[in-house]
């Protein structure tokens, strides 16, 4: 199975297809959307760089690094992240990922949420952080061909993505008050967030 966007091509190996599913079978329409936007935004930087990247550990990651907001997988003692990067390790288990891999999976859920990491330091990390970045809140988006964006947004629609997301958020930091959602929602990314001139289109 071959994904396309705009030139940025994925070959979909057995353990991307499964994320893929799990992803729109936990996550709403919009969730599900947002993780593949987050995958391609990060593939399409990489690849504009000439920078050659893991796609099924990307990939994968990209699809469960949001399991954690919904309530199936919500933890009430854990940052979402980190729940997810549990979540991460055991569906990656199930791949028959070794204990390495796994653990990879899950730091790059867990960096997503953190301060930035260089690309020479952890690549794949760095296009999560870029591709969530650009999709929820526009930080980095004009890095990004207009004309990319758009047949991206057209590919997945965004839903209404901004309002529910900055919801979840707002969830979380109530019930979580020192995680790092809790620090976004204190400051100024609710506006920005829900101000992204994707939400628009």
């Amino acid at each position: 199975m071959l994904l396309e966007v705009a030139g940025v091509r994925t070959r979909m190996g057995r353990g991307m297809e499964l994320a893929q599913s799990v992803c729109a079978e936990y996550a709403d329409e919009a969730l599900h959307h947002h993780s593949m936007r987050s995958y391609f935004f990060g593939a399409a930087w990489a690849q504009a760089r000439g920078l050659a990247f893991d796609q099924e550990l990307l990939f994968v990651s990209a699809m469960l690094h949001d399991l954690a907001l919904t309530p199936p997988f919500d933890s009430h003692t854990l940052p979402f992240e980190e729940a997810g990067g549990h979540l991460a390790r055991v569906f990656t288990a199930g791949l028959g990922w070794p204990r390495e891999r796994r653990d990879r999976a899950a730091e790059l859920i867990v960096l997503h949420m953190r301060d930035d990491v260089a690309p020479g330091q952890d690549l794949e990390s760095r296009l999560l952080q870029r591709g969530t970045s650009a999709d929820v809140s526009g930080a980095g988006l004009d890095a990004f061909d207009p004309s990319f964006v758009e047949a991206l947004v057209a590919a997945y629609p965004r839903l209404g993505f901004a309002g529910s997301f900055v919801r979840l958020f707002r969830d979380q930091a109530e019930r979580k008050p020192g995680c790092a959602a809790a620090e976004l929602v204190a400051g100024d990314w609710p506006d920005r967030s829900l101000a992204h001139p994707l939400e628009r289109l």
